[in-house]
């Protein structure tokens, strides 16, 4: 990821070399926003965001070990995963009400359909409110039409 990935004014990172070979532009929390605003300040928009002290790339093993290291210190076993990670983004947006569409977009699914088969099941009211909002209105049904039947409660 270099330092242009990054979209100050949109507070998005955009991630070219994803699994399905399209760029995706994903939105980032206000620390997510506020940790990469530092990591770019002052730096070239081809320079690379992430790099080792000798200014090359970092491999996977860059990245996993310190996962490891500070998943060891948590006391969080077993040990965070990028793939855990990613999960966990899906699994809370889809907690906290996120449409599928938005949520397919962000983790760079092509459609919905893997989003609800891993992320639905999160979202307890996904089927209910997808159903109510497929639905017309009953036209005439008026609270006050309703009249409880003697002996039953």
């Amino acid at each position: 990821m270099s330092v242009s990935d990054f979209n100050s004014e949109a507070g998005t990172v955009s991630i070219r070399l994803a699994k399905g070979g399209k760029v995706r532009h994903v939105a980032l929390a206000d620390e997510g926003r506020a940790l990469f605003t530092n990591l770019t300040a002052g730096r070239g928009g081809r320079v690379l965001t992430f790099q080792k002290a000798d200014g090359k790339a970092w491999g996977p093993s860059h990245q996993q070990r310190p996962l490891t290291e500070a998943s060891r210190v948590a006391g969080v076993e077993p040990a965070v995963t990028f793939r855990v990670l990613r999960h966990t983004y899906g699994s809370v947006l889809a907690m906290k009400g996120v449409p599928m569409g938005v949520i397919a977009a962000q983790l760079g699914h092509s459609g919905t359909r893997m989003t609800e088969k891993h992320y639905a099941h999160f979202a307890p009211s996904y089927v209910a409110d997808t159903v109510r909002a497929s639905l017309p209105p009953l036209a005439d049904f008026k609270p006050s039409n309703v009249v409880l039947i003697a002996g039953r409660s």
